[in-house]
């Protein structure tokens, strides 16, 4: 298991089921207008997709910028799924 992870093969794993879980949901939404809109669930998703992102890259060895970029636009992707929560 301590490979699995090391490796970034299990977070690559978890960005499918996320990119899968947007699908789903997306389509949900557009066949029977039930769940969540995809507008909502977007900048949510983006956000911890990015911290994934972030984690997997760091893990890849990838530089300290690249990594630091996708915390960033985790971040500017929650503050945008905040800004939305807040107006309602």
């Amino acid at each position: 298991m301590a490979e699995i992870f090391a490796s970034g093969t299990l977070i690559d794993g978890i960005l499918l089921l996320v990119v899968g879980e947007i699908v789903a949901l997306a389509l949900l939404w557009r066949w029977r207008r039930r769940g969540i809109a995809p507008a909502d669930l977007i900048p949510n998703v983006l956000a911890g997709g990015f911290l994934l992102l972030a984690l997997r890259l760091a893990l890849g060895g990838a530089g300290w910028m690249v990594c630091s970029a996708c915390l960033a636009a985790g971040g500017i992707a929650h503050l945008i799924d905040i800004t939305r929560r807040w107006q309602r």
